[in-house]
């Protein structure tokens, strides 16, 4: 498959119409009119979108070329929409992304990720078979130039521990994608957000926007539960606020 027709074809499967009232009513809880959103691992769009109908601004963090220009077209009359085309970490300077052609959702900055991914049950023939090297900025640049997010969501693949380490000021609630291959990063995360003062947590596994836990639970309960998920559980989302109402049900 080419790069064109694979982001062809994650345009159709994430912006279909019958997700949109379930990311929206997920999201709410989050944002609201007004309200500031930082989409770091943009993609193709799907949870920028669903933040700009709730009424909040979006800055999409989104480092792949043919993305952007995908981007820029898809809001391209979004006044509440800025693009950043790079990368963020613990520092600024320079990292080199790595291209996978055939399934753009999964390119990262993290050589540790992809030697995960290698011969991992549900990661069969996974190819990053291009890198280009990018600017790398700070979600504390980000802050200083944009403001603080009312919500922050982090999905870089592997790199997610990278980019809350150049975070030093909590926002209202933050989400981070883990992956089962890769658990350890996870665990960093917690860790750091709990440092952060992030210390109420929930998840969703997959695309389900379904809470697992019926109340916030603290760190050690959430480590938990991530060490003891299967491997074919894959990927999901783990959420962190001072708020424990934010990511209860009700």
């Amino acid at each position: 498959m080419t790069h064109a027709a694979a982001i062809g074809r994650s345009l159709r499967l994430y912006h279909a119409p019958g997700r949109q009232p379930l990311l929206d009513g997920f999201y709410r809880r989050f944002l609201g009119v007004g309200d500031l959103a930082f989409d770091v691992g943009c993609h193709v769009g799907d949870r920028a979108a669903s933040f700009l109908r709730i009424g909040a601004r979006v800055v999409a963090v989104e480092p792949q070329p043919r993305l952007g220009r995908a981007l820029r077209l898809l809001f391209r009359d979004a006044p509440g929409f800025t693009l950043v085309p790079a990368l963020i970490g613990a520092t600024a300077g320079e990292a080199v992304l790595r291209l996978n052609s055939a399934n753009p959702t999964v390119a990262t900055a993290s050589a540790d990720f992809i030697a995960a991914a290698q011969g991992a049950p549900g990661w069969e023939g996974q190819v990053w078979d291009a890198e280009i090297p990018l600017p790398r900025t700070t979600l504390d640049a980000l802050i200083a130039a944009h403001g603080m997010p009312d919500f922050v969501k982090i999905d870089v693949e592997g790199w997610e521990a990278e980019v809350l380490a150049g975070l030093s000021r909590p926002p209202r609630a933050l989400s981070f994608e883990f992956t089962t291959i890769q658990r350890g990063v996870a665990h960093a995360c917690i860790e750091r957000l709990t440092a952060l003062g992030l210390t109420h947590f929930n998840a969703c596994l997959g695309e389900s926007m379904r809470w697992e836990f019926s109340r916030a639970v603290d760190a050690d309960a959430m480590a938990a539960w991530l060490r003891d998920l299967p491997a074919e559980a894959n990927s999901g989302d783990v959420y962190a606020t001072p708020n424990p109402e934010l990511v209860s049900h009700g």
